[in-house]
């Protein structure tokens, strides 16, 4: 695209300069009301809905790396319990971990918006300066970190659980490729 600009003749190119100029400056305007409405939040940088699925242990996408990538999750494998043929055994292991995996995530996700929260006061209050920044920043990284791992890891427990031929079941059944998303270890059943 752009190399068809670099073509024009110069006088053509300050007429198209000034022709976008209005428009350019209409979108810095239109952008800067991006936020607006977000400022009665009680936390600036997270939604209720954020708020909600942080506070019930949701992933909310955290876990995408390892769900896109062939091994399930345990919430999908309780819904898809009947077509993917869990015995007794693999049905009471998966509650298992959805439960000790919601406790954590509940857990951390407390820890989350309370960081958040801190992060938010600091600049409500007008005490926020380049040190209090940096840590409160980084304590907000590292919740967000930790409670990613924790849904991630908690995909690897599950996949542990189930077998090869469940796991490509699972990927057809949420609609994802078919052979192409089986984790690693399993590509010699092809």
């Amino acid at each position: 695209m752009h190399k068809s600009l670099v073509m024009l003749p110069a006088v053509a190119m300050q007429l198209l300069l000034a022709c976008a100029a209005p428009g350019a400056a209409a979108q810095t305007v239109a952008h800067s009301g991006a936020y607006a409405g977000q400022q009665v939040r009680s936390i600036k940088s997270l939604s209720d809905q954020d708020i909600d699925d942080l506070l019930a242990g949701r992933g909310a996408g955290l876990a995408k790396a390892a769900e896109l990538n062939g091994y399930p999750g345990p919430a999908h494998v309780l819904e898809l319990k009947e077509p993917l043929q869990l015995s007794e055994a693999q049905f009471q292991a998966t509650q298992a971990l959805m439960a000790q995996h919601r406790a954590a995530a509940q857990s951390l996700g407390e820890e989350a918006v309370a960081a958040e929260r801190s992060l938010d006061r600091a600049f409500a209050s007008h005490t926020a300066d380049e040190d209090s920044v940096r840590t409160l920043a980084a304590k907000v990284a590292r919740i967000q970190g930790e409670l990613r791992a924790e849904h991630l890891k908690t995909h690897l427990a599950q996949t542990a659980l189930l077998t090869p031929d469940q796991i490509q079941r699972y990927a057809q059944l949420r609609g994802y490729a078919e052979a192409d998303v089986i984790p690693a270890q399993d590509h010699h059943h092809h």
